[in-house]
């Protein structure tokens, strides 16, 4: 959760592991208790974890959610340097402010609204906390992620040492590990100085100041991921339905990023779990694509909101952002060695049988009957929700879309079959595709429109140049096209060469 986390903070992965060792030699120094660093241990990876819950509304107000939480760590965040975060980044969106009375306004307007999403998260970040199993106390003490010590800061404008020495722990190494990697040693103990006695407690600033050589050292060198594990409070193990609990809060966590997605990867889980029974698939294969079900969509943190928002079509860098994210889901999940199964299944869940998909384009044989299954159920779950740019389909309405883009060629038409039956849905099989087309024909009648010669598409499909000619024969003889151009036409007369935008 924390990778996904810094994601979502415009950060690297493992900022928070990093500055969660940061936290504890600081904890070391002082000789803080063994629930004290636990607590630290939690907040540090866990401390923005409400934030993700309002990415919607902070994107309507200052465009890229992410963006402007990352230039939130460069500034001490109260009055006019917070008023100047909030002005530039209004700027950036489609809302002109040519006018001081249109900048005062605003100001005001965000400012009680970035109050209230502040407020949103520390109730927020306690309920999720809790859904992860932290205790209590851990829990409360996530509400002070945005308190100060000059008192100045939100929801209840704590003061001193009424927040938590945990949380004060914790906000120093966090901002100071972003310092550390962007911008030096040097400019990092000069921040810090600065910011004592107004965001952070100044006894701890002094001492931070005072042995930043020490508290520091190899700190980017080291593997933050086996270093966080090594300091991670001793627990007894977790079982299988203590993981799997886990797991099904961490896609509730993924799914709060957009309103529209709640309950999407629970419910998406439930349709693979009981599909893969109906296509003969083990016990332990349904076991591991359940929880690639429940985690698909980790990833999403790391793209902003200003695109999952978008109601008009994205720019071509938008697209390609919005394309990572499976990518990402399986590099945060593969990071875990229990999960790797689950990390290459959920990875490509946006694949397509006739290689339109992404992340990698992958098609065809290159695809398990896992992956494709998961494909299909998260295609028809997302169907029946409301997006910005349409709103939810009904269930015949999915039913007859999925059975349609099946017989394009792009998802396997039996795990459809499987997917539409355990959801209560009429199947009826249709025909092979458009024109009798098999799937590998679509591909390669796809490839051909986009201006392949024949070597081209075998090179692509990774077949004979001899398999490819008498695929691009059979497509003429079906279609009845005598060039390119014709061909083209057909595919877009059919929608042959539209991509599954839901």
């Amino acid at each position: 959760m924390s990778l996904s986390i810094d994601l979502g903070l415009g950060q690297p992965m493992e900022h928070m592991l990093r500055s969660c060792v940061l936290a504890l030699r600081i904890a070391d120094h002082i000789g803080v208790t063994e629930l004290g660093k636990k607590r630290i241990f939690y907040a540090n990876l866990l401390a923005w974890i409400g934030c993700h819950a309002d990415s919607s509304e902070l994107a309507a107000l200052f465009t890229d959610d992410i963006a402007f939480r990352a230039d939130y760590y460069l500034i001490d965040a109260h009055g006019l340097p917070m008023l100047s975060l909030m002005l530039r980044h209004a700027a950036m969106g489609a809302r002109p402010l040519p006018r001081t009375g249109n900048r005062v306004r605003f100001a005001l307007e965000s400012a009680r609204t970035v109050r209230s999403l502040i407020t949103s998260h520390c109730n927020s970040a306690g309920a999720l906390a809790g859904r992860v199993g932290l205790d209590a106390g851990t829990a409360s003490m996530l509400a002070c992620t945005f308190e100060r010590w000059d008192g100045a800061g939100l929801p209840l404008g704590l003061r001193g040492s009424a927040i938590p020495l945990e949380m004060r722990i914790t906000q120093l190494a966090d901002t100071a590990e972003v310092f550390l990697r962007t911008a030096g040693f040097t400019a990092t103990v000069d921040m810090v100085s600065r910011r004592g006695g107004t965001q952070f407690d100044p006894s701890l600033a002094e001492l931070f100041c005072s042995n930043a050589l020490v508290l520091t050292e190899g700190l980017f060198e080291l593997d933050p991921w086996v270093a966080a594990l090594h300091a991670a409070p001793t627990e007894w193990p977790m079982g299988e339905d203590e993981l799997d609990s886990l797991l099904r809060a961490i896609g509730d966590f993924a799914d709060l990023k957009s309103p529209g997605a709640a309950g999407h990867s629970r419910n998406v889980a439930t349709l693979v779990s009981s599909a893969a029974g109906l296509l003969g698939l083990s016990a332990e294969q349904t076991v591991i694509l359940r929880r690639a079900a429940w985690t698909h969509d980790i990833g999403r943190m790391g793209v902003s909101n200003k695109i999952w928002d978008a109601t008009a079509p994205l720019s071509t860098v938008d697209t390609e952002h919005l394309h990572r994210y499976p990518e990402l889901s399986e590099r945060i999940l593969s990071r875990i060695p229990g999960l790797r199964d689950a990390a290459r299944i959920a990875g490509a869940h946006r694949e397509r049988l006739d290689g339109s998909g992404y992340p990698r384009g992958l098609g065809g044989e290159e695809l398990t009957g896992p992956q494709r299954l998961l494909a299909v159920a998260d295609a028809y779950q997302g169907m029946l929700e409301p997006r910005r740019h349409r709103p939810a389909f009904t269930p015949v309405e999915a039913t007859s879309r999925i059975t349609e883009i099946a017989a394009h060629g792009r998802l396997d038409a039996k795990c459809v079959d499987a997917v539409l039956m355990v959801a209560g849905q009429p199947v009826s099989r249709p025909a092979p595709g458009v024109a009798g087309l098999t799937p590998r024909e679509l591909q390669v009648l796809r490839l051909a429109c986009r201006g392949l010669s024949g070597r081209e598409v075998a090179e692509y499909l990774r077949i004979s140049p001899k398999t490819a000619r008498n695929h691009v024969e059979h497509i003429y003889t079906k279609t009845g096209a005598t060039n390119r151009v014709e061909l083209t036409l057909y595919a877009l007369d059919q929608r042959l060469l539209d991509r599954d935008w839901y």
